[in-house]
């Protein structure tokens, strides 16, 4: 690592083991008849005290674990699931839904405060089954504990797939993409998990919430969409019905290197907006493209890809290629499948590699972590220099580090989904770490960013979520009286105020 971004430790800190970790002891024991499905080992408590940002498995590794549930819930059913979720609002315990633990903005953390008796994490993962195929319809019902390679193994018995495949793919869950208004596959058109989704149905303590199945209705405010990134506060998610598709049979796909990330945005940009909808269009700045070996040095990269499992795609990507040659592209081979060798293969393996990755770098005194948002076209060029000033100085003075020659931070920038009127900029972050203080050098470059990003207009997150991170700035983003109706929505299904406190709201 070091060799590879000229800064790291010089040796390698290994973690804390588990029998190391000191817990506070539970605060609650389970009633006998729900005794069966709780459990207060260490595995359970450490395993479901943290979710997977930066400050996760820096905590984590440490062995610093603040705040662990006292219990871990496994229903199997709902019936189980209304008589966990009626004890912890009888005896005032928070409940926090757990899927595969994968929130990178604080949604599972246990950091609730000192208004509640205990704490339970409600684990769905024994919930994980497709329940049924309506292929008339091209629709499945499925179970939300179900993670994404198991749901896509029952799936593809039947020939069909949701094609849903964020970078947690390999351990979150439906229920929590669902909650979290999750990014996915699709860069253009069917960019969340918003765009697949049929009706949802979940347990409340006030009872069952569970929207009617329709391609579309315009009967008042959806039901579906207050659920969609509700993030466990209004209910548990324990099942939905969700939008399937055959399996692709054509794929094609392509890199694009261009002179600058700037003529790469305005292809990007008028790809967005010419109807083709190809599957993947995302574009890397030469910092991102060098970083994962995926293009020429010091070129931005375009990695353009169509599937269809109805008719060739040549077509398209041929009209693709042609608007890229427009604005100053260099098109590449067409393959229909990418390896490593190619440029679309290799940036699939780094994109597929990186949390795994991140996550090592704790070890090597690196500090690796991403920030994402979404922003207009015409407003994109003025954001996305702020951004990056902003971003540069920040990691800068938290680093101790030159922002600029050998060994200096490195900061980059790719377009992870685009549409016709803006692209969602995804900045990735890497730079010497403080060892023992990697935590607040995080939380300096987080907090100057985001404060950037929400005075120039953008998003706090595009697909990341809300959490317990996200907050403060996600209270700037919302208007007054729809937090204030949000609130009276809780109060309505969740009257003791034990889902998930803090997430989204206060109780």
């Amino acid at each position: 690592m070091r060799e590879q971004l000229g800064f790291g430790a010089t040796e390698v800190e290994d973690p804390v083991p588990l029998e190391a970790i000191e817990l506070s002891r539970p605060r609650v024991e389970p009633p006998p008849p729900l005794s069966h499905l709780m459990r207060s080992d260490s595995y359970e408590r450490v395993s479901h005290a943290l979710g997977r940002g930066y400050r996760d498995v820096v905590r984590g590794f440490r062995g610093q674990i603040e705040n662990p549930p006292d219990l871990v819930a496994h229903p199997g059913d709902e019936r189980e699931l209304e008589s966990v979720l009626a004890w912890c609002a009888e005896e005032r315990l928070a409940a926090i839904p757990y899927g595969g633990g994968t929130s990178v903005v604080g949604g599972v953390e246990p950091r609730v405060g000192d208004a509640y008796a205990g704490v339970v994490t409600i684990d769905l993962r024994r919930l994980d089954r497709v329940l049924e195929v309506d292929d008339v319809s091209r629709a499945a019902r499925i179970q939300a504990g179900a993670a994404g390679p198991l749901l896509e193994d029952q799936l593809r018995e039947h020939g069909l797939t949701l094609r849903h495949f964020p970078q947690s793919f390999e351990l979150s869950t439906l229920g929590g993409w669902i909650a979290t208004r999750a990014g996915g596959h699709f860069a253009t058109l069917y960019t969340h998990i918003d765009d697949l989704v049929e009706s949802v149905r979940a347990i409340t303590p006030r009872g069952v919430w569970q929207s009617r199945r329709l391609p579309g209705s315009g009967a008042g405010p959806s039901p579906d969409r207050l659920l969609l990134g509700s993030e466990g506060i209004l209910g548990v998610i324990t099942e939905a019905w969700v939008r399937v598709r055959e399996r692709p049979r054509w794929k094609l796909s392509a890199g694009v290197p261009f002179d600058s990330f700037a003529g790469g945005a305005e292809a990007v940009r008028e790809l967005a907006q010419s109807g083709l909808n190809p599957s993947n269009c995302r574009l890397l700045d030469p910092a991102e493209s060098e970083l994962t070996h995926a293009g020429p040095p010091g070129k931005a990269l375009l990695v353009l890809g169509f599937e269809s499992a109805h008719h060739p795609v040549d077509e398209p990507m041929r009209v693709a290629l042609e608007a890229a040659r427009d604005h100053g592209g260099e098109p590449g081979a067409v393959k229909g499948k990418g390896s490593r060798d190619d440029p679309v293969g290799a940036w699939r393996h780094a994109f597929l590699a990186a949390p795994y990755l991140r996550d090592t770098f704790v070890a090597v005194g690196v500090l690796s972590d991403t920030f994402e948002t979404a922003i207009t076209w015409e407003r994109f060029p003025e954001f996305h220099a702020r951004v990056m000033e902003t971003a540069r100085r920040a990691i800068a003075e938290a680093c101790g580090a030159a922002p600029d020659g050998p060994g200096s931070p490195r900061l980059s920038c790719r377009f992870t989904h685009v549409y016709p009127d803006g692209p969602a900029p995804y900045y990735t972050v890497l730079c010497p770490a403080k060892r023992g203080g990697e935590v607040e050098q995080w939380d300096e470059v987080k907090v100057a960013v985001s404060e950037t990003v929400i005075a120039t207009g953008g998003t706090i997150t595009h697909h990341h979520a809300v959490g317990r991170d996200h907050r403060p700035w996600y209270e700037r983003q919302h208007p007054d009286p729809f937090a204030e109706a949000l609130r009276a929505a809780k109060r309505a299904v969740d009257p003791a105020g034990v889902l998930n406190p803090g997430v989204l709201l206060d109780p």
